[in-house]
């Protein structure tokens, strides 16, 4: 995730020190405040940049195009902020955009991302940030994760450090999985049953793949089917992602199941580093075949994976060597992600007890 993705505060200080809250904010690298009037003198002599509608704030929040022209014209830094209800609030957005602004700052009403995307899809060509006005930190990853360029910050109204603290750690984490080397323990041929191939609508390069898991807190990385072999041509479009009750890891953090999986969904595709990208669904396809259990151990935990006993479906080991179903065995180590902290419900993270054999 770039780094240019930012956090701007609202600060809603009623009785406190708002200097000592703007301080604290920049330490945690924070510099954008959206702020009242009353509020810029205090803000900028902290250090912070203030985004009000006053000449004296670093940038001129606008209302309309009649203003946007003027701030133009006056050669000033100039955003607006405004709420999409409908295509025509898009379609205004992205004409002031076009005028030269700084940033359009958007709340959402219902519908939260199709606006946002359609917004993004509109403005990409220009140098105009997109901020999303969210409520709390934990809305974050769905905002970044629009589309495949996200939005360029969010608006987070708060008086709390700690909740700067989250929304920050919650930013740093996006755009990577944090994979580890976790040990195979069993490899066990189980017999029949219903597996899907995911075929995306892109190309999957060498290294990368999609992370699956029979438990939440262990996901496999599965990689692609790009090298092929001498029986099978490269489909580095697909990954064959083994049992349909398994878990896969979608680009907004939630897990889904395979078989509830379609056409125009949207899966996270991670590579052997941990980058990550929203790949489109093409087709899944699921069919009958014989399955292998391979189970793994690490520091504090253990997992499982169901997967086609195939030669063409290969799990990342050491120096990214691909290691086929066919070919693992016990002692080898794979790529895992791992997230002990948490459970799941209706693929959401949840702090709760949970355990999944």
């Amino acid at each position: 995730m770039p780094n240019s993705k930012e956090i701007v505060i609202v600060p809603i200080i009623k009785s406190g020190n708002l200097y000592q809250f703007v301080k604290n904010t920049l330490s945690l690298g924070v510099k954008l405040f959206l702020c009242n009037t009353n509020e810029i003198e205090q803000v900028k002599k902290a250090g912070g940049t203030t985004i009000s509608p006053s000449d004296n704030a670093d940038i001129f929040l606008v209302s309309n195009n009649e203003e946007a022209s003027l701030k133009k014209k006056e050669g000033k830094k100039f955003a607006l902020k405004f709420k999409v209800e409908s295509n025509e609030d898009i379609d205004a957005a992205v004409a002031i955009a076009r005028m030269g602004a700084t940033a359009l700052i958007v709340q959402t009403g219902d519908w939260k991302i199709i606006p946002l995307e359609n917004l993004i899809a509109n403005t990409h060509e220009v140098n105009t940030q997109i901020y999303a006005c969210v409520n709390s930190p934990k809305e974050v990853p769905t905002m970044f994760s629009v589309l495949e360029l996200g939005v360029d910050g969010v608006v987070l109204p708060t008086d709390n450090t700690e909740n700067i603290v989250q929304a920050s750690n919650n930013l740093k984490n996006l755009g990577r999985a944090n994979l580890l080397f976790a040990k195979v323990t069993t490899v066990k041929h189980l017999g029949v049953g219903d597996r899907a191939c995911i075929d995306t609508a892109s190309i999957l390069n060498k290294g990368e793949g999609i992370l699956i898991g029979s438990q939440a807190n262990t996901l496999f990385l599965i990689h692609n089917e790009s090298s092929g072999s001498k029986f099978t041509s490269p489909r580095p479009f697909r990954v064959n992602a083994g049992s349909i009750h398994s878990y896969i890891l979608m680009p907004d953090g939630k897990t889904r199941y395979l078989s509830e999986l379609e056409s125009g969904d949207k899966v996270l595709a991670v590579d052997q580093a941990g980058n990550t990208r929203s790949v489109l669904i093409g087709r899944v396809k699921i069919e009958r075949r014989p399955l292998t259990l391979v189970k793994v151990e690490y520091d504090g935990g253990s997992g499982s994976v169901l997967l086609q006993n195939a030669e063409t479906i290969p799990l990342i080991g050491k120096k990214g060597k691909q290691i086929p179903v066919t070919s693992l065995k016990s002692g080898d180590e794979v790529l895992v992600k791992v997230d002990t902290s948490i459970g799941r419900h209706f693929g959401v993270a949840v702090d709760e007890f949970m355990l999944e054999k």
